[in-house]
């Protein structure tokens, strides 16, 4: 007898109101169809989990299918989301063949629009003026898409590392789903009490905290205009330069640098003014009134594949208002970070075995100075951002050199991708997430620049154009495989704790859902911080599978070769950090 070809693929789709199941072997033939109405999908998917638990999900966005699967309290262990990995494969480098992908422009829809979460403007995802609003639902189309995308990574260059990028990019959006839903533990009473320690009782609605009003009172007695405006930059900046502060901008680095009794006052109501904006009393009401702040998280949200949010600030997240983040009763956190991510993944990117010594059982920057390559830890991490992010004037510029020296590989690695960019051309990261090509405007720059009719400030225009580019695709790359590496470690992680015990409902976290109240999950995910809310008396098997599951992602990315990814890591009752 032939034994039955085992389900590789589950793909979904709508019809109307009903949703359309087609099981795919590996072989991407079709096993079987089925269709039913929408609210029986959670009960269909829990016995399908059952029957092919190695099947992988397919749909064309995980947001708009799994949010409601995990409601109803079901999980799938992988899924294939069609809308980020096609982002990726559009104008992935590896792939040889991209021009049936590039001619689906249905599936070039943009994530949702982030907030501001104080990166450079030079690294968000913007949306072009023909993006469609939605993408394809029905069977067909999404069947199409995945053979499409099946087919580019079986004839790209390298399909070993595009297939884990996929794999990593769609176990991230299954994440982000799982994060929203089980929320992080917020404790209201603690963030109330902080908010007062600082701002003052809680104000009637409509009214100025006590003390963002005192310290309005004092900066506009400082400026000698009662009915100064504080919250309007044009505004602000006409009242400093009237008493002789000629500042261009009110960012604090700039303000920071007159000394006026102005100054110390306006510097503290900005970031009050923020606090209260940002995460006062109206955010405490709106985004974690159950106990619980559930962001809402945009993977691949910044082009670098770093994660963005589309709400409740999760990026921006205060260091003053951590010790709010605190377990139930009988619970802990579990809260990992990883040090100098980024130059780590550089280390093994360039294949550095000199920086990796210097990063090997201790902090990095310490590493080099021990290695006598500069004087101070202070130095080592100017000196190494600048080489990363392409500062070349101040002590960067002077300290940078001695970097070239020491870690030519590493070095050499980041300078050839900043000629790339500075060039035009188009880089990658490590598992082939390529950057966005050079835009219209930047070619009509360049162009501008070599007219016969040029004049300097054309050529002046486009050498400083050619310089941003090169210090964005400088940072690409390694910014990009830190991010590759963390997906690769979350997804390996929400594996492991899966395999852990429930506990009874008696010990039950219920504010986390039907999913999560019983079993550690994963809460919190900040780039290169991952906070996993645990049964206390699971909390050591926890952490021992945060520090397994870290090592083994160095592993998957880059082989034997010798980097450490070392953690700072702590079981504790709250998130404050010292």
């Amino acid at each position: 007898m032939t034994p039955r070809a085992r389900t590789r693929w589950q793909v979904v789709a709508r019809d109307g109101a009903d949703v359309v199941v087609v099981q795919l072997d590996a072989e991407l033939s079709e096993l079987a169809r089925e269709r039913f109405a929408t609210p029986a999908l959670p009960a269909w998917a829990s016995a399908a989990t059952g029957d092919a638990p190695d099947a992988r999900w397919v749909w064309n966005d995980t947001p708009g299918w799994y949010a409601d699967l995990v409601a109803a309290g079901v999980t799938i262990a992988r899924c294939h989301d069609l809308r980020l990995c096609h982002a990726i494969l559009r104008d992935s480098a590896l792939v040889t063949d991209p021009a049936p992908l590039r001619a689906a422009h249905a599936w070039d829809a943009a994530p949702a629009e982030p907030d501001a979460d104080g990166r450079p403007a030079l690294f968000d995802l913007e949306a072009g003026p023909d993006a469609p609003g939605g993408i394809p639902d029905d069977i067909e189309s999404v069947l199409a898409e995945l053979r499409r995308q099946l087919a580019a990574v079986a004839q790209a260059s390298d399909p070993d590392r595009l297939r884990l990028l996929l794999a990593a990019e769609s176990a991230g959006a299954l994440l982000a789903v799982e994060l929203h839903a089980a929320g992080m533990p917020w404790s209201r009473a603690v963030h109330e009490s902080l908010l007062e320690e600082t701002l003052g009782a809680r104000p009637a609605p409509g009214a100025v905290a006590p003390r963002v009003q005192e310290l309005g009172a004092i900066v506009r007695a400082a400026l000698g205009d009662p009915a100064a405006s504080l919250d309007s930059q044009p505004k602000l900046l006409r009242s400093l330069h009237r008493i002789g502060i000629l500042a261009q901008s009110t960012s604090r680095w700039e303000l920071a640098e007159y000394d006026h009794p102005v100054i110390a006052p306006l510097l503290q109501y900005k970031k009050l003014t923020r606090l209260v904006s940002a995460n006062g009393w109206a955010w405490l009401d709106e985004w974690a009134a159950d106990g619980r702040f559930r962001p809402v998280y945009v993977p691949g949200g910044v082009v670098t594949g770093r994660w963005a949010s589309s709400g409740g600030g999760a990026l921006q997240l205060p260091r003053q208002l951590r010790p709010a983040v605190r377990a139930d009763p009988g619970w802990m956190l579990v809260v990992a970070d990883v040090a100098q991510l980024e130059p780590r993944m550089l280390a093994a990117m360039a294949s550095d075995r000199a920086l990796a010594s210097a990063a090997r059982g201790r902090d990095l920057y310490d590493g080099i100075v021990d290695s006598g390559i500069v004087s101070t830890r202070q130095e080592a991490k100017i000196a190494m951002l600048g080489a990363m992010y392409g500062a070349t004037t101040g002590d960067s510029g002077r300290l940078v050199p001695a970097l070239r020296r020491a870690y030519p590989r590493a070095m050499g690695l980041v300078d050839e991708a900043a000629r790339t960019g500075e060039e035009g051309g188009i880089v990658s990261t490590w598992l082939g997430r390529s950057s966005p090509v050079a835009g219209d405007v930047w070619r009509d720059a360049q162009d501008r620049a070599g007219a016969p009719d040029a004049t300097e400030a054309d050529r002046t225009r486009a050498r400083r154009s050619a310089r941003d580019r090169g210090r964005f695709t400088r940072n690409f790359v390694v910014q990009g495989t830190a991010a590759e590496w963390a997906l690769a470690w979350l997804a390996d992680l929400r594996g492991e704790l899966t395999l852990l015990p429930r506990v009874a409902e008696a010990d039950a976290a219920p504010a986390s859902g039907p999913v999560f109240g019983r079993r550690a999950h994963l809460c919190f995910f900040l780039h290169d911080e991952i906070i996993v809310h645990t049964p206390a008396a699971h909390a050591a098997l926890v952490a021992a599978a945060v520090q397994r599951t870290a090592a083994r992602a160095a592993r998957l990315l880059f082989g034997e070769f010798p980097i450490d990814v070392p953690l700072d890591l702590r079981i504790t009752t709250d998130a404050a950090k010292t």
